[in-house]
């Protein structure tokens, strides 16, 4: 399901804006309110439970034989 997103609804008040300072204007407001939806789309990514968190890979194979226990600090 893909929406297009809304046409953005401004109206300028003002006597002297010219057609390149509403441009202007629009472009940073824009600007500004992609790098908003962007910071939230990363924010509100996909969560990870805390079972997930808590979850460690799996044990290498226990090795046997002279020596195998030399290096182990545990």
């Amino acid at each position: 399901m893909s929406e297009t997103p809304a046409a953005p609804n401004l109206r300028v008040i003002s006597n002297g804006a010219t057609a390149e300072d509403i441009a202007a204007v629009t472009a940073v407001v824009t600007g500004a309110l992609e790098e908003l939806a962007d910071a939230i789309a990363v924010e509100s990514g996909p969560t990870v439970s805390a079972w997930q968190r808590s979850q460690r890979p799996m044990r290498g194979a226990v090795t046997h034989g002279a020596g195998t226990w030399r290096s182990f600090s545990g």
